[in-house]
């Protein structure tokens, strides 16, 4: 299908904290392969954009969200046709309540 892989704003934004937060807890050497082992892992998608498991808690959605599982985090996306690529949404943390999934 060979279709772009784009991170939203807020995806960028939690991957930044996850990042952040490691630094300050672990090490940046931490950090750094985390957020590098979860991007990567959305690499994936390219070629194999219906890999992830459908969102259940977001499934009254308009889009069909999927994710992926990096470690303790959700990797949240859809399918964009329209745009010709993956829309990465949202990297969630699995430890947290589940019902947070559903922010905007």
């Amino acid at each position: 299908m060979g279709l772009k892989v784009f991170w939203t704003a807020f995806s960028e934004r939690e991957l930044a904290n996850i990042y952040e937060y490691h630094k300050e807890k672990a090490s940046i050497r931490i950090a750094k392969n985390l957020v590098e082992g979860i991007f990567n892992e959305t690499l994936k998608l390219k070629t194999q954009p219906k890999i992830g498991q459908p969102e259940e808690l977001l499934k009254n959605r308009k889009e069909n969200f999927r994710y992926l599982v990096y470690k303790n985090y959700k990797i949240i996306y859809w399918i964009n046709e329209k745009e010709s690529r993956i829309e990465i949404n949202d990297v969630f943390d699995t430890r947290q309540n589940p019902e947070k999934i559903e922010r905007t």
